[in-house]
Formats: structure tokens, C-alpha cells, sequence
């Protein structure tokens, strides 16, 4: 028992100390230093051929569309608070067209029992898109409609109901220029997995099943009313000034904030070396009294005449005398400071 013991307050420890050093990028982090310094967010995304099933579909990406462009920006200015990367810009571009010309593949995928849509792109376009731009890497996030499997629990929780719903998902991937993911989400470098899913557009109706005395519950689709709504509701932003954000996505930007963080922070080193240059200037100081030295026995010359004028000394002492006077101060640096008051003193 004293053994498991130890064993376990051993990975507790462990996983206290390294616990902050994770990391969640494709790449290692002294890697991204270097690499990925500017990077840019595409416009926001909408799949239009995915899989939305809702019977007035033009409405619901009407509505997506419309919030995308309002939210985007917060995305942004939330990266570039956190100082991850050395700059980020928004890439000016139309999404649809956009979209259109740089995806050329979606692909429904299940890993790690992770239900997602996943995209590939074209790296031609990738790279022009990039070297137009002036940027290391792009993040592109997509707002996408998936099925999968679902439990949905009642009002009071005393039932639910675990069947396929259809939701809109928010995915997002992080390129270079070669066509290399360096961050995706969903993420699947964390410890556990999870993907929580944008926004549910079908819920069980268990309020008609108690009506009709039944237990069969019918999934049915919200209202472009109720899904305008939803979108519609916000909170303030979390950088200051910043117009207020629909909570729908300050959710999504959380999580995915979250699963970029490093665990140090990057371009420390080019903040350390700022403050540098003040003490290497210290010896900027030393030098310049050096080259004044060399003309410091040309300053014996005016004051030979002055060491002249007592008879009392030795000529032969006069020219030393000046080094006898400087000679507690050694120094060359030294000597010029003390010369300067000796004159007002022969006078």
C-alpha cells in the first residue's frame, strides 16, 4: 500500500511540475520561435456544402455568415493580447472566394472518438496567399454542419434522449507555408480529447412527448427565429474597447485560446536583450577616457610653464613632476580627472 502510495502522489507531483509544459503545437515551441512570428487569420469560413440539414438552410448560413464577419475581429485581437506570436493580422479577403479557391477536400473524420470535419488545402495557393501577405502561417477557422451521435437531457434531467443530432461545428488549422499543420482544433495533443460542438440545431421535444402521454420523443429543427437568437445573444468583449461578442463564439475562442498557450513565453529572449545595450554601453565610457590619455601628456606642456615658475624644484624633477603629482593616480583614466584641479591650485 506504502508503495502504490508513493507511486501516486508521484504522478501527482510529476504532473504538478510539467503539467504547464505542455504542448499543443504540431511543431516543437523552439521551433515556432523561430519559425512562425506573423501570422495571419483568414476570413471566418462558412461550408455551405456540409452537412447542414435544417429545411431552411439558406437561412441558417445567411445567419452564420452575417456573425462570422461580426466576430472575427475579436478572434484576432484576443491572439495578439496573449503575445504567443510576434504579430497578428487580419487577412483581407472575400471568405466565400476565399474558400472556394484554396480547399480543395473535406473529409468527416473519427479520431480518438473525436467526431469532426477536416479540411485540406492547396499548397500553391497556400503559399502565394502567405508570400502576398507577408506571413508565416495562416489560421483558418470554419464553421461546418456535422451529425453525430448525441445525449440531450430534459429540462428537469429526469430523461433524456442519446440519438444523432445535426450541430454546427467550429474548426480551425493553423499552416505554413509548405502546407504544414502547426496547431489544429480540434486538438488532439491534450491529455483528453474533447470537441463541444458550436451549436445544436435539432433538440428532443420532451415537453409533446408528457402532452400526448408517450414515450417516444421527436428530434425536431429550432426555428431560423430561435437560431437568430441564440446567435444574437452577446457579452462584453474581453479587450478593451472591443465591440461586444456573441457568446456562442467567445465559448469557441476560449477553448481554442487555451489549447495555444506555451509554456514559456515566446520572444522572451528578444525582450531580454532590449534592456541590454544600457550596461553594454558602460564600457562606451571606460574607451573614451583612454583616448583622452594619449593626449594627457600633451596637457604637462601648459603646465610645464607653470612648474617652471617655482625655482625651489629641480629642473630635472620639473618634467616628472607632473607624473609625481599623478602618481597616486595611476591610471590613465584617472590622471586627466585629477590634472584639472591641480591648476586652479598652481595659481
Amino acid at each position: 500500500m506504502r508503495i502504490l502510495f508513493r507511486l501516486a502522489l508521484l504522478m501527482v507531483v510529476t504532473g504538478a511540475l510539467f503539467g504547464c509544459a505542455h504542448n499543443y503545437y504540431s511543431i516543437p515551441q523552439e521551433t515556432l520561435e523561430k519559425k512562425v512570428r506573423t501570422v495571419g487569420v483568414a476570413p471566418f469560413f462558412t461550408d455551405a456544402d456540409s452537412d447542414i440539414r435544417h429545411p431552411e438552410k439558406a437561412a441558417i448560413l445567411s445567419i452564420v455568415r452575417g456573425y462570422n464577419l461580426r466576430n472575427e475581429k475579436e478572434l484576432v485581437a484576443r491572439i495578439r493580447s496573449t503575445g504567443i506570436f510576434y504579430a497578428v493580422r487580419p487577412v483581407t479577403a472575400d471568405p466565400d472566394r476565399l474558400f472556394s479557391s484554396l480547399v480543395w477536400n473535406r473529409e468527416k473524420r473519427d479520431d480518438a472518438r473525436i467526431i469532426y470535419n477536416k479540411y485540406f488545402f492547396k499548397k500553391d495557393d497556400l503559399k502565394q496567399l502567405m508570400t502576398e501577405n507577408g506571413l508565416d502561417a495562416v489560421l483558418f477557422v470554419t464553421v461546418s454542419g456535422l451529425t453525430k451521435p448525441g445525449k440531450v437531457y430534459s429540462s428537469n434531467f429526469l430523461s433524456y434522449l442519446e440519438t444523432d443530432y445535426n450541430y454546427l461545428s467550429m474548426s480551425a488549422v493553423m499552416l505554413d507555408r509548405e502546407g504544414t499543420t502547426i496547431w489544429e482544433y480540434p486538438n488532439f495533443r491534450r491529455d483528453v480529447p474533447s470537441y463541444p460542438m458550436f451549436f445544436s440545431l435539432q433538440y428532443p421535444d420532451f415537453d409533446e412527448a408528457a402532452a400526448n402521454l408517450t414515450e417516444k420523443v421527436d428530434v425536431k429543427f429550432k426555428t431560423v427565429a430561435g437560431v437568430n437568437a441564440a446567435f444574437a445573444k452577446s457579452e462584453p468583449s474581453t479587450v478593451p474597447n472591443g465591440p461586444e461578442v456573441s457568446t456562442l463564439y467567445v465559448k469557441q475562442f476560449d477553448e481554442m485560446l487555451a489549447l495555444m498557450k506555451t509554456y514559456k513565453p515566446l520572444f522572451a529572449k528578444e525582450k531580454e536583450k532590449e534592456p541590454q545595450p544600457a550596461p553594454a554601453s558602460a564600457p562606451v565610457y571606460y574607451t573614451p577616457p583612454a583616448a583622452p590619455a594619449a593626449p594627457a601628456p600633451a596637457a604637462p606642456a601648459p603646465a610645464t610653464p607653470q612648474a617652471a615658475a617655482p625655482a625651489p624644484q629641480p629642473a630635472a624633477a620639473a618634467p616628472p613632476a607632473p607624473a609625481t603629482t599623478t602618481a597616486p593616480a595611476g591610471p590613465a583614466p584617472i590622471t586627466s580627472v585629477d590634472i584639472v584641479p591641480e591648476q586652479p591650485a598652481a595659481k
